[in-house]
């Protein structure tokens, strides 16, 4: 047995809120959010059908729905509530419930993984707060039903992993909804687990790698020796192998940072594009959509990425990513031009279902690089139309002001104003 004497032993919670977008129309609504039957259902047309994108628990447990299901596969009946999806709404109700979290932690010991999940560590703080880390997580609890009527699940653990796998198996299982694994536990609790495509950083294909090596369960994985696991999965199997004994070092208040930023966009487009015109009006949208953020966080870029996927139905290949390096701009007709040039080399006529653009190596935007055949006004006109553009969108919204081949069938910009992550924004919460 591994001695843990040297491990850290932190108090970290991993909260999840349970079936968020569906608790969250739920509570809306006025229904208790364990007890109606309610899914939110997206209705894009770039997916040939409408997308269960969250199913509330009795929705799972009366009508057997999960979240990847589809509209067209959903059960007939008639106290099944169907809603469409809100995000801005989401968004606004996630903000307070890291507020109530911030209560308990401070800012740098808070680090929020998704929507609807958060990791805290509570090390300095959770004798503040209750006689033990059980006590204070049933007061989260109490306080996020008591002002925002939604449920959470909460897992415990000496590190992030344990806390992790603490809320998955047990949980998300267990009547209190709280779920606690300290480093004695492992060999009771975590080796055990057979059912490792379930298990959280691992996943059915990696599974089905494991079990080729006869690894069937988080024990077999704990004792099979490491280095030959580390030659055939590299780094990824390290974490493998420390998480099967609950080993983790990460600290939450130790941020991260990515080495290299780069912003950028992909669409998902609502049919096969066929025609020139249409596809150079998508780049063109979506270059001016990322363009407008490099100045809005003032900088330039010195690297372009076009990527573009082919439909199912080409028989020619998946598509193609191309880059070139350009002076550094943020100017979106000089990036959409450069992105046409890209595009117009290598399409042979393909149908295109997905077009992807990003920016990189990014600089600060204090110049602006001219030429000496050129008027100063006139290069300098494109630079103050952008500024303009930019100002008129952000006091009136992005469809105050759209180019009118935004407008031919092939457009996507206008359509897409209001989708968050994909899907319909809806209303803002205070709009009736």
């Amino acid at each position: 047995m591994y001695n843990y004497a040297h491990e850290q032993r932190a108090v970290v919670f991993v909260i999840d809120m349970k079936s968020f977008y569906a608790s969250v129309e739920a509570v809306a609504r006025g229904y208790n959010p364990l007890q109606v039957p309610l899914v939110v259902a997206s209705q894009a047309a770039n997916t040939g059908s409408g997308l269960i994108l969250a199913a509330s628990p009795m929705a799972k447990q009366k009508y057997h729905i999960s979240n990847v299901s589809r509209v067209r596969d959903l059960p007939k009946h008639d106290d099944l509530v169907v809603v469409p999806p809100r995000m801005n709404f989401y968004i606004q109700k996630n903000i307070e419930v890291n507020a109530i979290f911030k209560k308990f932690v401070a800012t740098e010991d808070m680090h929020p993984y998704s929507i609807d999940e958060t990791l805290l560590d509570l090390t300095k703080s959770w004798h503040l707060f209750g006689q033990s880390p059980r006590e204070v997580a049933r007061k989260i609890q109490l306080l996020v039903k008591e002002r925002l009527g939604l449920y959470v699940t909460i897992g415990i653990g000496d590190n992030p992993t344990l806390a992790k796998l603490a809320l998955d198996l047990l949980a998300k299982h267990h009547v209190s909804m709280i779920g606690e694994i300290h480093y004695e536990d492992v060999p009771d609790v975590l080796w055990p687990v057979t059912d490792l495509a379930n298990v959280w950083s691992i996943g059915k294909k990696t599974a089905l790698k494991l079990q080729a090596l006869n690894i069937k369960s988080l024990y077999d994985l704990a004792h099979y020796n490491p280095y030959k696991f580390k030659s055939k999965f590299g780094v990824l199997g390290v974490q493998w192998f420390l998480l099967s004994w609950g080993i983790d070092r990460a600290v939450i208040s130790e941020a991260s940072h990515p080495k290299e930023k780069s912003y950028g966009n992909s669409q998902v487009l609502p049919r096969d594009y066929t025609q020139r015109f249409e596809l150079h009006i998508v780049i063109r949208e979506i270059a001016e959509q990322v363009a407008a953020r490099l100045r809005a966080h003032h900088v330039q870029t010195s690297q372009i990425s076009l990527s573009i996927g082919f439909s199912r139905a080409t028989v020619t290949g998946h598509g193609f990513t191309q880059q070139c390096r350009l002076p550094a701009t943020n100017s979106s007709k000089s990036l959409t031009q450069q992105l046409w040039q890209i595009f117009d080399t290598h399409w042979a006529g393909e149908p295109v279902r997905n077009i992807s653009i990003s920016y990189g190596q990014l600089s600060a935007d204090t110049s602006q690089q001219l030429d000496l055949f050129t008027p100063v006004t006139e290069q300098l006109k494109p630079h103050q139309v952008d500024q303009t553009i930019d100002a008129i969108r952000q006091r009136f919204g992005f469809t105050a002001i759209v180019k009118a081949s935004s407008l031919l069938n092939g457009g996507t910009a206008i359509s897409r104003a209001n989708l968050v992550g994909g899907h319909d924004g809806g209303r803002k919460p205070d709009e009736r």
